[in-house]
């Protein structure tokens, strides 16, 4: 069965939304829906939200599911707009839980946050199979950009989150904390076992040298291509190329206010006494 698959691309933050459908019917899930956030004034709005619901909207859709393929560092989740405007179950992998812990710790973060999960709906297992209407849909873990990053295959396609990017462009760093070269590798090698001609649909895109942005490649194309991780390039490979190019990535602009934001299944932190909320910034600590 292939989904009905309609993307958006972000061009703040270089992030594509999916809404994936049902093409029996009218449910669908929405990946990886993006709050805009002026990291200057401190200020968020809805923009892009805005225009994917009013897809959703006119499309007459059942969303059912808000999927995150991982506790993104480079934009602000708009999950909880999504479910206040039109509903649906926000979802993450189980292995989230490590994430929240490691920032719990780096931000300081208030005593009663929980690093359960439990600010998200549901939680993925490895395998764990689910519907999105009538169509069966399966989650991966896929852990080595951070632990908690998930595949979710939906008949012959797969949305990746940021394993792999156009082979021109690659595969994800793994340099922030709890990621791992290595376990991306075999992430990404689990991930091109599928059928050649699955569809695999990115999380992001950045146009190298000055191309059309792109989202929709293929594992025969990945498997041929990829300028990191083609057929034939080893583990030791992989890790020694993804040591070199990490060291000279700087931190991304919105890394800090993201991960806060994120790992609260993107509720803001919580106001403090004078009813203001506040994103922190540590000093000297990454």
């Amino acid at each position: 069965m292939r989904p009905e698959v309609k993307s958006f691309f972000h061009n703040d933050t270089w992030t594509i939304t999916h809404v994936v459908r049902d093409p029996d019917g009218k449910s669908c899930a929405v990946i990886d829906p993006v709050l805009d956030f002026d990291f200057r004034s401190g200020r968020s709005n809805t923009t892009a939200a805005d225009e994917i619901i009013a897809w959703l909207r006119q499309q007459k859709l059942d969303v059912e599911w808000l999927l995150e393929t991982h506790a993104h560092a480079d934009h602000l989740s708009a999950a909880p707009y999504f479910k206040d405007q039109v509903g649906g179950r926000t979802a993450i992998g189980a292995r989230i839980t490590e994430v929240q812990a490691i920032f719990k710790a780096l931000f300081n973060a208030e005593p009663e946050f929980s690093a359960d999960g439990s600010q998200f709906d549901h939680l993925f297992e490895d395998g764990e199979s689910f519907k999105i209407g009538a169509m069966e849909a399966t989650a991966w873990q896929t852990p080595g950009h951070t632990p908690a990053c998930m595949t979710y295959l939906a008949g012959d396609s797969a949305f990746v989150g940021d394993t792999v990017f156009m082979p021109d462009s690659g595969s994800a760093r793994t340099d922030f904390p709890g990621g791992d070269a290595a376990t991306l590798y075999r992430s990404i090698k689990r991930i091109l076992s599928l059928p050649a001609e699955t569809g695999l649909y990115l999380c992001h895109d950045y146009g190298p040298g000055g191309r059309e942005f792109a989202w929709l490649t293929s594992v025969a194309e990945q498997r041929r291509q990829n300028s990191h991780v083609r057929d034939g390039v080893s583990e030791e490979e992989f890790t020694r190329l993804r040591a070199e190019r990490d060291a000279g990535l700087r931190v991304p602009k919105l890394l800090l206010p993201s991960v806060q934001v994120n790992m609260r299944a993107g509720h803001i932190p919580p106001p403090e006494a004078n009813g203001v909320s506040y994103l922190k910034l540590p000093l000297n600590a990454i």
